[in-house]
């Protein structure tokens, strides 16, 4: 009997190939089935992922800014010069940074230097050392109209603001060992009223420059200068 040598090992090669054949397609089989999408699966973040629209910022609060106050005329700093409503005297007035320095005075022998602050709004109220009294008020920069008590009696007088060598003046020293105090007030029309004292005892003041400020008083000449606060 015959070895079916070539025979067997001819067969033993074909099944071997179909073998193969059969295992490399269903590998292949399943490898496109795993990697297909599911039918209920859903599609992955990048595919389904859209851009959202930019978002609009909220307006900002609107902020109410306060209507400012009306506004005041500040104060200048000025001289004022005039005479009472009854035309016995003359009163100056100068104002300096918010504080005024006055004088009233008659010409021959009445006078007082008053000082005090001046407000916001124009007012004032200034005293002297002889309990004298000016109230006041400034009306749009350009007067003041008020009144001063003085030695019992009630003046009211209005003050235009001026300019040099209009204004307030005063002149101190001691002349012949006598202390020696002068106010003078220079009014637009050139008219001076002043008084002088000696020693405490008030007389009519001599005439001043207005230019300069010089007067003589008993022989010996001073400088008047503009007075403030």
């Amino acid at each position: 009997m015959k070895r079916p040598g070539p025979l067997l090992t001819l067969l033993a090669g074909l099944l071997a190939g179909v073998f193969l054949l059969s295992l490399n397609a269903t590998t292949g089989t399943r490898n496109a089935s795993s990697s297909a999408p599911s039918p209920g699966s859903s599609p992955s973040s990048a595919d389904t992922t859209k851009e959202s629209p930019a978002a609009t910022p909220s307006p900002a609060p609107t902020q109410t800014t306060p209507s400012p106050s009306p506004s005041q005329t500040p104060v200048p700093n000025a001289g004022y010069t005039g005479r009472t409503d009854d035309d016995s005297s003359a009163v100056a007035v100068t104002l300096r940074d918010g504080r005024a320095i006055a004088y009233f005075c008659d010409g021959r022998a009445k006078e007082s230097w008053l000082k005090g602050d001046v407000n916001d709004d124009g007012t004032m109220r200034l005293t002297g050392k002889d309990g004298s009294v000016l109230n006041g008020t400034l009306k749009e920069g350009k007067r003041i109209r008020g009144t001063v008590d003085i030695d019992g009696g009630h003046y009211a007088f209005t003050a235009d603001r001026t300019k040099k060598p209009s204004g307030l003046y005063r002149a101190t020293a001691t002349v012949r060992g006598a202390e020696v105090d002068g106010g003078w007030i220079v009014l637009p029309d050139g008219r001076q009223v002043g008084v002088l004292t000696r020693d405490g005892r008030p007389s009519p003041a001599p005439r001043i420059d207005p230019e300069t400020g010089a007067v003589t008083v008993d022989g010996q000449q001073l400088t008047a200068r503009p007075a403030a606060p």
